[in-house]
């Protein structure tokens, strides 16, 4: 079964991508995959945005079969492709004040800093996202091999109080 857009049927499931709840009749993707478990396949719901961080692969293949009044279409696009033509953007979980001292900079090798601003990563392994360590804010066009990745940066740092959202918005225009 190819994957799918549609409306979520209830308010329980949560985004694979952020974790956070998808809405009633919120228009939900739904990523198919082998069940490892068992005969069949399952279903992996995203919001849409996250999905076109996270699995790029998967989205512009939805895309193409994808109804042409879908909302937000060209951006979902625009966020999948960039995904593709830099694969590591998809590890991007959202960014975070180092608790401590002791990670390491998965590019440079460095301590973060307590205080620091830190860029959490994942990795898609076996159908889930498997924490992957952390970067420095200020590696991550070397890490990344891209430009500008602070729209999915901040895209997966919605739990930040806005003070800390406008700090890290500062910090990513500045380093």
């Amino acid at each position: 079964m190819p994957h799918v857009f549609e409306p979520a049927a209830t308010g329980r499931s949560k985004c694979r991508g952020c974790g956070l709840a998808l809405k009633k009749d919120e228009v939900r993707f739904g990523e198919r995959l082998a069940n490892p478990f068992a005969d069949g396949e399952m279903t992996r719901w995203f919001h849409p945005a996250c999905a076109a961080y996270k699995r790029p692969d998967s989205m512009l293949e939805a895309l193409e079969a994808a109804p042409p009044d879908l909302a937000d279409r060209a951006e979902l696009e625009r966020i999948a492709s960039a995904g593709i033509a830099h694969e590591r953007r998809s590890r991007i979980d959202g960014a975070e004040r180092s608790p401590s001292s002791q990670a390491r900079c998965r590019q440079c090798r460095e301590p973060i800093g307590k205080g620091e601003w830190r860029v959490r990563l994942v990795f898609h392994e076996e159908g889930t996202f498997s924490p992957g360590g952390f970067i420095h804010l200020a590696c991550r066009e070397p890490y990344f091999e891209a430009g500008d990745v602070a729209d999915a940066v901040l895209h997966f740092s919605a739990s930040l109080q806005e003070a800390e959202r406008e700090a890290l918005e500062r910090a990513l225009s500045t380093s």
